[in-house]
């Protein structure tokens, strides 16, 4: 694996779905651009600030543990 690449895997997706909510709507619940939330959602993100994955899941109701996962693959 180049040191460029991660394995972490973001399932942003699927908790939205679950909750009924659209990016859109998360991107105003948490302060930031839709543009910065798909980078997460579709695994092109190199980090996420403890603030923003604290809103994201306070917004989702959720713990880290519930959006991210690292592949083992």
């Amino acid at each position: 694996m180049p040191p460029e690449e991660h394995q972490v895997r973001v399932h942003l997706d699927r908790l939205l779905a679950e909750r009924g909510m659209t990016l859109s709507e998360l991107a105003a619940r948490v302060g930031v651009t839709v543009v910065n939330l798909s980078v997460l959602k579709n695994d092109r993100a190199k980090a996420i600030r403890f603030s923003t994955l604290t809103a994201i899941c306070r917004e989702l109701d959720c713990q880290p543990g519930d959006l991210l996962s690292v592949r083992t693959d």
